[in-house]
């Protein structure tokens, strides 16, 4: 079906459910195409139409296939739009707010990643959390931790210094007195990460919140429990900060230049499958450097065929790489699973790759989701659980 603008809001607007799920593809397709939607860049009157429709009509949909839809529908629009769709995104947030506490795991991961998306290429991730704090107060207590988890997906996607931290730790704290269990531990896991990012200055500002002592206890204990796994952010230190009344991670570029946990987006590249195994030796030292450095060194040879030597897989779909890489973020990103379960996630990522991963626009966006999982692994006490993190980030 051929579309303009016009039938692409008839399209958005319509109730029948049947009709949307055969339309949502099409759709995305249509945005996806400069050259078919080129009358995107040019009526706004339309666009805001169109983007409040996708909204309130398919992201707050009672079926969560048409949500998803909507939401990906949405993702299309940022991709194609970029930073034009910063004036949507007082749109589309109360409606993404209230799915992070939806009842499903999909709808609540594919929020949170199209969150994400925004705050990198729509606007800056300080906006995005200005318009967010209404959701710490929200009436869903599932939506009040699915935004103290987004949070949390924030710090390790852009890093520390792309926030306020002043503004948003007070919304935190009020949560750790919050009537369900599963807030408050998400409000702590919260505080936890910004310690993570920040170091110790989140201590000192939280003794002058007026905080009980024995809550105080319990978050300390936990901030000593990271300090002790070698889990802080390399940069994290008091030195990085100026003395100020509250926590704040938005520093000027003079302080947050060396300690921003992210890379700037013009550094990551769109990869081909073929340059993952072109391995230069500049990257790699010779193979009698490596013999020299001891039993656990790898040399190009031993990381080319490791880097290969994985299970083969097959990737249907988007969909289906998407919930690949949760089941694997879900095991790197917690140390109690087995050793041999961490290796065998770390393989699996290798094996997506290889089966072509690259080639889809989401994968990028779902990688930068298991960047504290690389790091909880490249900092494992398994010698092997260490080697495949390396050979898996070589």
């Amino acid at each position: 079906m051929e579309y303009r603008m016009e039938s692409c809001l008839a399209q958005v607007l319509q109730k029948d459910v049947g009709k949307r799920l055969q339309v949502g593809q099409e759709l995305i397709d249509y945005f996806s195409d400069k050259q078919k939607s080129a009358d995107l860049e040019h009526d706004q009157t339309m666009l805001d139409k169109l983007v409040d429709g996708l909204a309130t009509s398919w992201v707050n949909s009672s079926n969560y296939k048409v949500a998803l839809l909507g939401m990906d529908i949405l993702s299309a629009l940022v991709s194609r739009l970029q930073d034009r769709f910063k004036a949507q995104i007082g749109t589309v947030l109360p409606s993404l707010i209230d799915r992070l506490g939806d009842a499903k795991d999909s709808v609540r991961e594919q929020d949170q990643i199209l969150l994400l998306k925004m705050m990198e290429q729509a606007a800056s991730p300080q906006y995005v959390w200005d318009r967010m704090l209404g959701g710490f107060k929200h009436k869903n207590f599932r939506t009040r931790e699915g935004v103290c988890l987004c949070l949390i997906a924030t710090l390790n996607a852009s890093g520390a210094h792309t926030l306020t931290l002043s503004k948003i730790v007070p919304h935190i704290c009020n949560l750790l007195g919050d009537p369900n269990g599963q807030v408050r531990d998400s409000a702590i896991n919260s505080l936890v990460e910004i310690y993570r990012h920040v170091g110790e200055r989140v201590r000192a500002d939280l003794s002058k919140k007026g905080l009980p002592q024995s809550r105080l206890n319990v978050i300390f204990t936990k901030f000593d429990d990271v300090q002790r796994s070698g889990n802080m952010i390399q940069s994290a230190s008091d030195k990085n900060f100026d003395d100020e009344d509250s926590v704040d991670g938005n520093r000027p570029p003079s302080a947050s230049s060396s300690t921003s946990s992210k890379a700037p987006p013009s550094s990551r590249r769109n990869i081909a499958m073929g340059t993952t195994r072109r391995i230069g030796p500049v990257a790699l030292g010779s193979k009698s450097s490596a013999t020299k450095e001891g039993a656990g060194a790898v040399d190009e040879e031993d990381f080319i065929k490791a880097f290969d030597d994985v299970p083969v897989v097959q990737i249907y779909s988007s969909r289906d790489l998407e919930e690949s890489i949760n089941k694997i973020r879900e095991i790197l990103s917690d140390d109690k699973h087995d050793w041999e379960q961490r290796v065998t996630a770390l393989k699996k990522i290798r094996s997506l790759l290889l089966a072509g991963a690259a080639e889809y626009d989401n994968f990028f966006q779902h990688l930068r989701l298991l960047d504290g999982a690389f790091k909880l692994s490249a900092k494992d006490l398994r010698s092997q659980v260490v080697r495949e993190a390396c050979i898996t980030l070589g």
